[in-house]
């Protein structure tokens, strides 16, 4: 079974759209809208809407997510400082609000339907959807159409730079995205946060956090439980425990119907963790994802190791999915949930930033200036000096929630390791990990006190 949603390609002939006849909604009469469904690559799959009325010229556009609303939803903070700012790149799904806290200025997701435009297109399209009822309101009211008019102007002010903003993009779907000119080095100018919404939140986006407690809005009765359901809130660690667990899903590739096999297991010496592996018999995608069994640690942790031997590219790595990921030397940033958790090694982690790098178009892509293509395959090639023990570099595994691990053989926690070190995180690092406050935001803040360890003495 193939995907409706295609990638496109130059090389293609046909675009794949269709069309439907629809009423036009400023003349009253038949017009065309065209659908495409495709893929951005490495961000979402979407559903691109165009619709022409030949009889009075509108035209209308707009997306659509076709993606499944994800686990966490986002917030993303941009401050604008330069013209490189006004041009990035936003993707914004139809739950996004967006907002500029200097100016009061609050964009609700009834506004505008989901789009990709700029920073610029949003904050220059309101300036004029206000100005555009300037003179009805100055007829009514022109104490209210002055005080507009003055609005207009620091809107204004902010898109010509003449006055720093920030620009907050909230999306509790999680299918909104903010450019980053650095890329994939981190951007000292965009912020992001994921966090856990709140009921009101997942009733919002068409999710219903608990079926057994779903409020009917017909006036019928709440239906019964399942009597053979498992309570998820009263499975047990042994019962859980040599079990390889088996639920239907779709393929992440093609969307197939396939299955995902999930098994807990502990790794001697760390934790319990959870692994689950999806293939598709459809496609052959293969995937496979970890996730930490125990919970938040108490405090965060940090591993820091120094490659310069051979050896180290073959140590066992578990990265979980809140852990960021660092190499200084070559000024590449992964933040939290950038990579999805993995059980693998040095190398093998390397040779997926890496791959990331190389088939993201959003870095190598025919739309990007040469010289940024250049830059990135040096990236890619001094990745491969590293793989390869030529050049000397350091790799940082940062986790908030303290689950993730690198392997320490037994000789070498009796004698210590120079270049492998770890530490608890220092007093007065705000790091939002888990916990909500009164609006349903991840909020709560973990203050680590710091300590610093020797893996050779590690608990």
């Amino acid at each position: 079974m193939g995907t409706v949603f295609e990638e496109l390609s130059a090389d293609q002939t046909e675009a794949g759209t269709s069309e439907i006849e629809s009423l036009c909604m400023n003349c009253q009469k038949n017009g065309t809208t065209r659908l495409l469904l495709t893929k951005i690559p490495f961000y979402k799959e979407v559903i691109l809407m165009s619709f022409e009325c030949p009889e009075c010229g509108y035209k209308n556009n707009e997306i659509q997510s076709g993606q499944e609303i994800q686990d966490k939803g986002i917030t993303i903070k941009l401050e604008l400082k330069s013209a490189e700012d006004m041009n990035r790149t936003v993707v914004k799904s139809e739950y996004a609000i967006i907002s500029v806290p200097e100016l009061e200025l609050e964009i609700p997701n009834t506004a505008k339907k989901a789009e990709v435009t700029t920073v610029e297109g949003i904050l220059s399209r309101t300036a004029d959807d206000l100005a555009s009822d300037q003179p009805v309101r100055r007829a009514l009211d022109a104490d209210a159409a002055d005080k507009i008019d003055q609005f207009i102007g620091r809107l204004k002010d902010v898109i010509e730079l003449r006055t720093p903003a920030t620009m907050v993009l909230d999306d509790p779907s999680g299918n909104s995205y903010i450019e980053n000119r650095l890329a994939p080095a981190a951007d000292p100018q965009l912020h992001t946060t994921h966090y856990s919404r709140s009921r009101e939140q997942d009733k919002a986006v068409g999710i219903t956090p608990s079926y057994d407690n779903y409020d009917f809005t017909d006036g019928s009765q709440r239906q019964d439980p399942d009597p053979d359901r498992v309570d998820p809130d009263n499975v047990t660690p042994d019962m859980l425990k040599g079990e390889v667990l088996t639920f239907p899903t779709n393929c992440p590739s093609c969307t197939a119907p396939c299955q995902t096999n999930m098994k807990v297991t502990d790794i001697p010496h760390f934790k319990q963790v959870v692994i689950m592996a999806t293939n598709c018999e459809a496609c052959g995608a293969r995937t496979n994802e970890v996730k930490a069994g125990c919970g938040i640690e108490p405090r965060g942790r940090r591993i820091t190791l120094r490659i310069t031997e051979p050896i180290d590219m073959s140590r066992d790595l578990l990265k979980s999915e809140t852990c960021a990921v660092e190499i200084p030397e070559l000024k590449i940033e992964a933040g939290a949930f950038t990579l999805s958790g993995r059980f693998t090694t040095v190398e093998g982690l390397l040779e997926s930033i890496k791959e990331d790098l190389q088939k993201n178009p959003m870095f190598t892509g025919d739309s990007r200036p040469e010289e940024e293509t250049k830059k990135m395959e040096a990236l890619c090639a001094q990745i491969d000096e590293i793989i390869a023990i030529k050049r000397p570099a350091t790799i940082i595994l940062d986790d908030p929630a303290g689950n993730s691990h690198l392997q320490v053989s037994l000789a070498e926690k009796r004698e210590g390791v120079p270049r492998l070190r770890g530490s608890r995180w220092p007093t007065g690092r705000d790091t939002r990990v888990g916990g909500r406050d009164s609006g349903g935001r991840v909020s709560t803040r973990r203050w680590f006190l710091y300590r610093r360890i020797n893996l050779a003495n590690k608990q």
